[in-house]
């Protein structure tokens, strides 16, 4: 008895690409599928641009003319003056030095806030329910606190006189704030007291979606626990990663209120000024709103610039965002 067989389905030859019967059809649904997230966002798009938009051209247009308090309040006509309070700025020695303390401010706290955020999102993996919870709730509280409120507490905690801190380690008398970076590390303390959470919540969301058999054959190849971490969580963690980044880079770039509160306004003899706080001094202290425009032109062309070469890093390394 002969058995008929049928060949098997890859020695089979490739089935020819069937031509669509309606090419136009083909290119109209390609193109329909094209605009299809572009018609999604539309709606963002009206309610954003304008919110944004805005004041980001006011902000632009204030920065060319010349405006201070006689055309706030006595009603001068502005007057353009192109470039100049660009000229101005960058010929100022106090911008520049203000400048790189602002960056290696923000960089410092960023990191920090990384490394405290990542550190407790793994913690929270490997403790118990009700720890966890209560974890959770502390980090919370930390969050919920307005920027005003929690610096004015951490405050009262390194008063000179009745603090907290000066009475545990029988330093009264001592001023936190007198010195340029005790006062910068302390303010620093509490940007990072105020930024962990997000991180900690959004890397534990992230660990916890990673699923526990790729972990699990991970081990059973041998794999140790940096091993994992290291080509294992981190690949699938990146995404998550690069949105954690680029929020802190922007937040601890423009601190406003834990520098202004803490430090007095800048500190003594604005040892302590960030590119925020000089700028508020710049508008209003000194009424030359144009003068502060042009610093926040500046902050935000910086803020951009940093953001599209982190991502155009990672995309050159090939990590889909």
């Amino acid at each position: 008895m002969t058995a008929t067989t049928t060949p098997a389905r890859a020695d089979r030859p490739a089935p020819a690409s069937v031509r669509p019967r309606g090419g136009a059809s083909k290119t109209k649904t390609g193109r329909r599928r094209s605009w299809t997230p572009f018609w999604l966002l539309l709606p963002s798009a009206v309610i954003l641009i304008p919110l944004f938009g805005y004041p980001l051209y006011q902000l632009g247009l204030l920065s060319f003319l010349k405006f201070g308090q006689p055309q706030a309040s006595a009603g001068e006509v502005a007057e353009f003056v192109g470039f100049d309070n660009y000229s101005t700025l960058l010929g100022d020695d106090q911008f520049w030095d203000v400048l790189f303390q602002t960056v290696v401010f923000a960089a410092a706290c960023v990191v920090a806030t990384l490394a405290v955020g990542a550190a407790l999102a793994v913690l929270l993996t490997r403790v118990g329910k009700w720890s966890r919870l209560l974890l959770l709730f502390a980090a919370l509280g930390a969050w919920a606190a307005p920027a005003m409120t929690g610096s004015t507490v951490w405050m009262f905690l390194f008063d000179t006189n009745l603090g907290l801190v000066n009475e545990v380690l029988g330093m009264q008398g001592h001023n936190w704030f007198y010195d340029k970076w005790s006062a910068f590390a302390l303010v620093g303390v509490v940007v990072v007291w105020h930024s962990f959470p997000f991180v900690m919540i959004s890397l534990y969301a992230g660990i916890e979606s990673i699923p526990v058999s790729v972990l699990e054959a991970a081990r059973l190849d041998g794999a140790s626990t940096w091993t994992v971490f290291r080509h294992v969580m981190l690949p699938m963690l990146r995404p998550i990663l690069t949105i954690v980044v680029i929020q802190s880079i922007i937040w601890d770039f423009k601190v406003f209120t834990q520098i202004y509160v803490m430090t007095g306004g800048g500190g003594i003899a604005g040892q302590n000024l960030v590119l925020n706080v000089y700028a508020y001094q710049k508008a209003f202290a000194s009424s030359d709103y144009s003068l502060g425009a042009a610093i926040g032109v500046l902050m935000t062309l910086i803020l951009l610039a940093v953001t599209i070469f982190y991502i155009r890093a990672l995309r050159r390394s090939g990590e889909e965002l």
